[in-house]
């Protein structure tokens, strides 16, 4: 039970710093909170103590995959944030990640099928 409380003190944390940060003179950083590997630690803590260190490194490694569908979203945002709404151009651009994660995942179990 600590430990989950100890994922979610996580979580709000990081939601908070966004949260400060976005109505600074630092808005900036708030984009780079995000890429913390709060959630990746967790990830693999809990992949590495279960399914040991190969695992680990599969893990690992989808997750350097893992950032082209990131780069999707936001060169989405980038490119939409000037003709769309804020809602439409975020809804855009989550869409859009969407597709490039189905993409990443087809493409990785026909590369890995052991691995999902």
């Amino acid at each position: 039970m600590l430990a989950l409380v100890l994922k979610c003190a996580l979580g709000a944390a990081a939601v908070l710093v966004i949260a400060l940060l976005s109505r600074s003179r630092y808005f900036v950083i708030a984009g780079l909170v995000p890429l913390f590997p709060t959630f990746a630690l967790i990830a693999h803590v809990l992949v590495g103590a279960d399914q040991g260190p190969l695992a680990l490194r599969a893990t690992a490694l989808f997750g350097l995959f893992s950032l082209a569908p990131y780069a999707v979203y936001l060169g989405a945002v980038y490119g939409l944030s000037t003709r769309l709404s804020l809602p439409a151009c975020l809804a855009a651009a989550t869409l859009a990640w969407i597709a490039a994660a189905v993409l990443l995942i087809l493409l990785w179990s026909r590369v890995h099928p052991e691995a999902l």
